[in-house]
């Protein structure tokens, strides 16, 4: 893999293929210091990164229910605020946000229910907002075609601009006919509030209709993809068969749901020989797999991003990326 083939073009701009994804600056377990955020993002873009990925739905409640106005966007704040304090190429920076998912909050349990040892148990969990609420965060489908339209521009003027460059949707959910969710982002290209439309979370056929509603204006797939989570449904193959953008998501097996992590001890085996770390390789191997496929990982510090992105000048050698889909395949 040369460093040639790490760069290939997404909406418009011609960008790195290994993105950041800021989920894990704006949810549980979040810098408790947001100017640690900041710099995170700063350090990202000054090691070479072109592409943020961000979310409405990326913010924490503060009290049970779904949040409260000021809770809302704040990861797509921290994208804007981080961007227009940084002293580089703005314009070359691909912003992408996805619509469609809400964040919860249950409502704490019972001092009966719960013991005082007990609760730190789950604040330790869970990520629980800070005073005397021990409930668990969680996530919502609200796909409703005004859902999205409203969140969408809601998006727009939270990023300050007049369009979004690439908005996905972020789930299919399964209260409406996905049609219905489809239609949407068509009016808001047609509009002109959205320019390119990626889908997450779906399978051949959610593509299929995707494609049916929104012609050229769809582009990219954003699906969970990762050495413990190797695409079942195949559609990463299904994507590179079309010709479409396949960006993964949680690319290191993500940090909210328990990985096995023997899935990686052939990727460790393979960064030892390289003196890095094994989620070095792990990314690099991810984009051996295709020539449009993007990865986001994400980072909750500078150090994090960019060991990350260090993946674009990793060489695996043909046995080595051998070894490993053996590996993975079994």
């Amino acid at each position: 893999m040369t460093k040639g083939a790490t760069m290939a073009r997404l909406a418009g701009y011609e960008t790195p293929r290994l993105g950041m994804g800021t989920m894990a600056l704006a949810i549980e377990g979040r810098p408790a210091d947001r100017r640690v955020a900041i710099d995170t993002i700063h350090a990202a873009l000054d090691a070479g990164v072109r592409y943020l990925d961000t979310a409405w739905s990326y913010y924490l409640p503060s009290r049970p229910g779904t949040g409260e106005p000021e809770d809302l966007g704040y990861g797509e704040k921290l994208v804007y605020e981080a961007l227009s304090t940084w002293n580089g190429p703005k314009d070359d920076v691909l912003v992408a946000t996805k619509t469609g998912w809400l964040r919860t909050l249950s409502a704490a349990p019972t001092s009966s229910a719960v013991s005082g040892s007990d609760k730190s148990a789950i604040a330790d969990q869970t990520g629980a907002v800070s005073g005397n609420n021990f409930g668990e965060y969680g996530w919502q489908a609200d796909a409703r075609p005004e859902t999205i339209i409203r969140q969408a521009k809601e998006s727009a003027r939270r990023l300050h601009v007049d369009s979004l460059s690439l908005l996905y949707s972020h789930c299919n959910d399964p209260q409406l006919p996905y049609e219905d969710q489809m239609g949407a982002f068509k009016q808001l290209v047609d509009e002109g509030v959205v320019r390119h439309v990626g889908i997450s979370r779906v399978d051949a056929h959610d593509i299929d209709i995707a494609r049916g509603i929104l012609g050229d204006s769809f582009i990219a797939v954003q699906n969970q993809f990762s050495p413990s989570y190797p695409d079942p449904d195949h559609t990463l193959e299904y994507c590179a068969e079309l010709g479409l953008a396949f960006v993964c998501w949680s690319p290191l097996g993500g940090f909210l749901d328990a990985v096995d992590q023997h899935k990686y001890d052939p990727f460790r085996a393979v960064a030892a020989a390289h003196g890095c770390s094994y989620q070095r390789v792990t990314l690099a191997w991810e984009l051996a797999q295709y020539d449009r496929l993007f990865t986001i990982p994400s980072a909750r510090n500078p150090h994090e991003i960019q060991d990350s992105f260090a993946a674009t000048r990793l060489e695996l050698t043909a046995d080595e990326l051998d070894y490993l889909n053996a590996a993975v395949a079994r």
